[in-house]
């Protein structure tokens, strides 16, 4: 247990993800006191006793400043006392390359990169390498995109064959749902429609159909889902048309079929690990001789963009497991391969505390060697990707990830994920569609956020969807009218 208190609210963010970055598997208690004598003190679970800013709080213009020397002052003090540095150094968000990408904008060189990143947030040369090399990747990229007229569909699929324990996705089995699909696509359709009539004057560049898992639709099902989307949206500024196959249980030959007639261009199979023992223990029920059967079926129906994920510090995976898994990856050579580390999430089943099946116990019981074999784990994958002629050209962290690392994408020259750049960078309005989905419009001036409670503005408006099914499907309606306030204003 850790407790941390703060003189004021303005430092608890960062506080509380630099302290749980250094400590993963602790509790973290923090209070408010505005009368505190420190500006933030921290008792660790040995009893030592970390304060910082012990003297007079600066003018209010000024307090951004102090914010950034209460982090700096802390992350010090926590890697004197743990012997040990993070990779990411103070770096909490989830998106580290768009750093990179402002300063490649504003005509920074290497060089003076990677002394401003390393020195400002105690990043380690190596990612602060990577993230520059994905920079310039992206900045390529997203050169062939119209950021102006140009936007990106999302359309969410929330059904899963069963539901992973490490994910927090909000998708469930398709078992509970399977009598509301058809319905659940009778709403989904109605918000493609608006979303292509309103949307009718301006060029779409990439379609991604995500979830949960898009082919746990019947053949039937996705036939009526592309068919919707064909029907709405004019395909002629078309770079890229991602459909998340993801699980190989949901694939089959007549559902391949489907994709390629309606000129799916990119699909997703996902085996997250190639060990046995993995795939039952997190609740994937598919088999290894599955990830290779449907990566064929794919291949032979056409397909010549196929993506993999994989997970490194699963549970009971060993460096030589993650070995075993990227030389089985490697005889398959798919064109990009995403690395994920694992970051457990409250609302996944790994998370829970009350969980019956052992996960939380077991992700305990291997946290040390987790930590001590992720960085071998990380670099192996990195060099079966350069081996494989793959280049990292997108990155992205997560809250809770495991050994402070970050998930990679990897492709071949002509082959990155246009869509997955586009959610890192945000340079692009994604309209999306969907229970969960979450609709980024970038405008030409800035805009109060609706729902904002402070009145901040902002050039990048978020639009929710409701998140569960039956709640989607009852309040479309009300979805359409959301997006209709905003959409090309």
């Amino acid at each position: 247990m850790i407790e941390i208190i703060s003189s004021d609210e303005l430092y608890t963010y960062n506080v509380y993800h630099i302290t749980k970055a250094f400590f993963p598997e602790e509790k973290v208690h923090q209070l408010v006191e505005t009368d505190c004598k420190d500006t933030v003190r921290a008792v660790l679970p040995d009893g030592t006793v970390l304060r910082i800013g012990q003297k007079e709080l600066p003018q209010p213009a000024a307090r951004q400043e102090w914010k950034r020397y209460i982090d700096r002052e802390l992350y010090k003090k926590l890697e004197r006392h743990t012997g040990r540095s993070l990779a990411w150094g103070l770096l909490t968000g989830v998106r580290p390359t768009k750093i990179a990408m402002k300063k490649l904008e504003e005509g920074m060189q290497e060089e003076e990169f990677l002394r401003f990143y390393m020195d400002r947030f105690f990043v380690d040369r190596e990612k602060a390498r990577l993230a520059w090399e994905i920079a310039g990747r992206e900045k390529e990229l997203l050169g062939k995109l119209d950021c102006t007229d140009g936007y990106s569909l999302y359309v969410g699929i929330p059904f899963c064959p069963s539901v992973c324990t490490y994910c927090s996705f909000s998708s469930g089995p398709l078992d509970v749902w399977k009598d509301r699909v058809d319905d659940y696509l009778d709403a989904l359709t109605k918000e493609l429609a608006y979303i292509g009539g309103a949307s009718a004057c301006k060029k779409l560049n990439t379609i991604y159909i995500g979830g949960g898992t898009p082919t746990t639709l019947t053949a039937r099902q996705l036939e009526r889902l592309l068919t919707s989307i064909d029907r709405n949206f004019d395909m002629e500024h078309l770079l890229e048309y991602t459909v998340e196959a993801g699980r190989p249980d949901s694939i089959t030959a007549e559902k391949l079929k489907v994709l390629r007639r309606h000129r799916v261009t990119r699909i997703s199979i996902n085996p997250q690990s190639m060990q046995q023992k993995t795939l039952d223990l997190i609740g994937r029920h598919h088999t290894v001789e599955d990830v290779v059967r449907t990566y064929g079926m794919a291949r032979e129906a056409g397909f010549d963009n196929i993506n993999m994920d994989l997970i490194a510090g699963l549970p009971g995976e060993t460096a030589a497991d993650v070995y075993d898994t990227l030389r089985q990856t490697e005889a398959l050579s798919p064109d990009s391969l995403t690395v994920h580390s694992l970051a457990i999430k409250r609302a996944a089943l790994m998370g829970q505390e009350q969980n019956a099946r052992g996960y939380v116990e077991a992700l305990d019981k291997d946290a040390a060697r987790m930590a001590a074999n992720m960085t071998e784990m990380i670099r192996a994958a990195a060099q079966s990707a350069h081996r494989m002629e793959l280049k990292p050209y997108y990155l992205y962290r997560q809250k809770n990830i495991a050994g402070n690392f970050e998930n990679v994408g990897y492709a071949k020259v002509d082959k990155a994920g246009i869509y997955n750049i586009l959610i890192m960078e945000e340079k692009q309005s994604i309209i999306a569609a969907g229970a969960g989905a979450s609709t980024k419009i970038v405008l030409k001036e800035e805009a109060e956020q609706p729902g904002s409670k402070n009145g901040k503005k902002t050039n990048l408006i978020r639009i929710e969807n409701v998140k569960a099914v039956d709640a989607y499907i009852a309040r479309i309606g009300e979805m359409i009218e959301r997006k209709g306030e905003w959409l090309w204003r």
